[in-house]
């Protein structure tokens, strides 16, 4: 069973002892590949119990205290209370598994020694910022779509096995409930960043000057390298993958978006990871986050996704027998 193990009550201390792991030192000097570039490879792991956008409980302040997240209690056990919590008026809903396979994180991410209250850090006030009217129409095409169990196509992606929920996968990489690893493998031609989630790998290109028309899974990936930090440009994504949602987050990328992550190693334990999306069509302007990459010693194991094959027939079936049952009764 997953023991999240920092509580309230040691949290202050827990989190001052991560502050030293990963503070970025200003004189580090980031080992080097064969070919020369900085060398980012490694198992990483980006789980963290702070969400995208920021909370109420923050008032508009981008860090806290170790004091301060120690009295509000930002933990992995209280992100998955509140995730169980009852409703006033009942029994929570039933779910397809319990908090036994969820693994969020244990604690807030830490930049520079800052504990972080969301991972946005542009626009200030930590929320995205959507275009007037971007939300009405989002939602409202997705309301009139071919209907929730219509068939296969009509399932979510994710519930699909064609990419990972919740854009673990990215671009941006966020967070989700488990599953939270991620492995960089860097050639001179290529480098490759595989999701733990769905094992979505993503290919991108060193030695590419033009992205290609076709949408991809994903989007197309192209990258460089500005001294010790890769630089990696992604457009043309599928429009299937334009809503990107989880159970503490969601936005909206149409296939027109341009996403500009960097990865800059900043010690050896810790990658930083930063993002820019730009999407005019959806957002008022453009929005930036940042998150710590941990290295972990976990192996990313195979992802078996369907369970059996079993899944998507059974939910589908389930529709079709309510349909019945509904017609029978009138």
């Amino acid at each position: 069973m997953i023991k999240l193990k920092l509580a309230s009550a040691i949290l202050g201390s827990g989190v001052a002892m991560a502050l030293g792991q990963i503070v970025i030192a200003q004189d580090y000097v980031a080992p080097r590949t064969s070919f020369g570039a900085p060398d980012l490879q490694g198992v990483y792991s980006i789980a963290t119990v702070t969400m995208l956008e920021r909370g109420e409980q923050f008032n508009g302040n981008l860090t806290i205290t170790a004091e301060e997240a120690a009295r509000i209690g930002q933990t992995g056990d209280s992100y998955l209370e509140d995730l169980t919590t009852a409703p006033s008026d009942g029994e929570p809903d039933v779910g397809g598994y319990n908090t036994f396979w969820m693994d969020p994180g244990e604690r807030m991410a830490t930049i520079n020694g800052e504990i972080r209250t969301s991972i946005l850090v542009e626009p200030e006030n930590g929320r995205l910022p959507w275009a007037e009217g971007a939300l009405r129409a989002i939602f409202g095409a997705r309301a009139s779509g071919p209907g929730e169990f219509a068939g296969p196509e009509a399932r979510p992606l994710g519930e699909r096995c064609l990419v990972g929920f919740g854009s673990s996968g990215g671009p941006p990489m966020l967070p989700v409930l488990y599953n939270n690893h991620s492995q960089i493998v860097q050639t001179e031609d290529y480098v490759m960043i595989m999701a733990e989630m769905n094992h979505d790998a993503r290919i991108i290109r060193m030695r590419g000057d033009e992205h290609l028309d076709t949408p991809k899974w994903l989007g197309d990936s192209i990258g460089y390298y500005e001294g010790d930090t890769l630089v990696v440009e992604t457009t043309n994504y599928h429009p299937q993958q334009s809503f990107r949602g989880a159970l503490r987050h969601y936005f909206f990328l149409s296939p027109d978006a341009k996403v500009t992550e960097r990865f800059t190693r900043v010690a050896d334990e810790t990658l930083l990871y930063q993002f820019t999306v730009e999407d005019p069509k959806v957002y008022a302007t453009a929005w930036k986050g940042e998150l710590p990459m941990n290295v972990v010693e976990d192996r990313i194991y195979e992802y078996a996704c369907h369970e059996g094959n079993y899944a998507l027939p059974g939910i589908l079936a389930g529709a079709r027998l309510e349909e019945k049952e509904a017609a029978e009764a009138q």
